[in-house]
């Protein structure tokens, strides 16, 4: 029987009624048979500080990354926020990727969805988060971009409702597995 795959949902939003939190949702819905998504949030991890790095993980950081050290790769759920992806994710980021080159994000394959209330989208977000990823030497899913736009018109208040969006996210998730495949667990 084949093992689990494990795919830490990482949301880079902290509102309570969070679009990019249930595009997650609805990501963890499409994965395939074997497949296990668990969805973390970022509302108690302490900003970066390196002095604080030296005396040991904060209890927010360590929970976090004891979250995504046991996964086989990383679904990023980023908002835009000026152009970019919002500071509580690359924060936590930054916690994740220490020490370089050996944190619990290093060298995990990583895809990204993303949903606003703008008419473009999360690309710019999405763009910015490729160079992180790139640093943390993570294979991306470059093939398979999830950019739901006007947000408020495709969830409701039991998700994400947009039958096309669900397709794109369902699209991804098979293509993401695939891209995991081929990459042996860290």
């Amino acid at each position: 029987m084949p093992e689990t795959i494990r795919i830490a949902g990482i949301c880079g939003s902290l509102r309570k009624g969070s679009y990019n939190a249930m595009a997650l949702e609805a990501a963890k819905e499409a994965a395939p048979d074997g497949v296990e998504v668990d969805i973390l949030r970022l509302n108690d991890v302490e900003l970066y500080d390196a002095d604080v790095e030296k005396q040991g993980w904060p209890p927010g950081v360590q929970r976090l990354r004891e979250q995504v050290e046991p996964a086989r790769a990383v679904l990023f759920a980023t908002p835009e926020y000026n152009y970019s992806i919002p500071g509580v994710l690359k924060n936590a980021i930054d916690w994740l990727s220490r020490p370089t080159g050996e944190g619990p994000l290093y060298g995990k394959p990583a895809a990204m969805i993303g949903a606003s209330t703008s008419l473009t989208g999360t690309a710019r977000a999405q763009a910015h988060m490729r160079s992180v990823c790139f640093y943390n030497a993570m294979p991306l899913l470059a093939s398979s971009e999830v950019l739901i736009y006007r947000a408020s018109e495709r969830f409701d208040e039991t998700g994400l409702v947009d039958e096309k969006s669900l397709e794109k996210v369902a699209a991804l998730m098979e293509a993401f597995v695939e891209l995991i495949g081929r990459y042996p667990e860290n």
